[in-house]
C-alpha cells in the first residue's frame, strides 16, 4: 500500500506533532482540506490543518497526537535532535493511519534495511 514517511517534530523534550514533506503535501492533501482523520493504534482523532500547511509549514499537531507520540518513547529513539521517521498510510478520504515502521527481513545482509508500511 502506498504511503508517506513523516517525521516527528519536537521542541526540547516534548513532541509537538509530525512534519509532512512538501511532495507528500501536494500528493495527499488537497488545498481545500480543513481537517484529516488520524488512526493512532486504537484511537481515531480529527486534526485541523492550518492555512500555512501548503506553504512550507506542513506540521500536523494536536494534543492527542502529541500524547500518542510521547507514549511511544520517541525521545529515547532519537539520536541528538534527529526526528523519528513514521509511516503515514492513506486509509480513506482525508484519513490516514500513523504507525511505527516495521523492519522487513532482507535476503541480502548487505542491502539497506527496508520497511513494511502495510503492517
Amino acid at each position: 500500500m502506498a504511503g508517506m514517511v513523516v517525521k516527528t517534530q519536537c521542541k526540547g523534550r516534548a513532541c509537538t506533532g509530525v512534519s509532512v514533506g512538501d511532495d507528500d503535501v501536494r500528493r495527499y492533501f488537497p488545498q481545500q482540506t480543513e481537517c484529516i482523520d488520524l488512526e493512532l493504534d486504537h484511537l481515531l482523532i480529527r486534526c485541523g490543518l492550518k492555512p500555512g500547511f501548503w506553504n512550507g509549514h506542513s506540521e500536523i499537531s494536536d494534543p492527542r497526537l502529541c500524547a500518542w507520540l510521547e507514549s511511544k518513547n520517541f525521545l529515547h529513539w532519537r539520536q541528538g535532535n534527529e526526528p523519528v521517521a513514521l509511516a503515514m498510510v492513506p486509509s480513506g478520504k482525508n484519513a490516514f493511519r500513523l504507525k511505527v515502521f516495521q523492519p522487513r527481513k532482507c535476503k541480502r545482509s548487505s542491502a539497506a534495511p527496508a520497511f513494511d508500511m502495510s503492517a
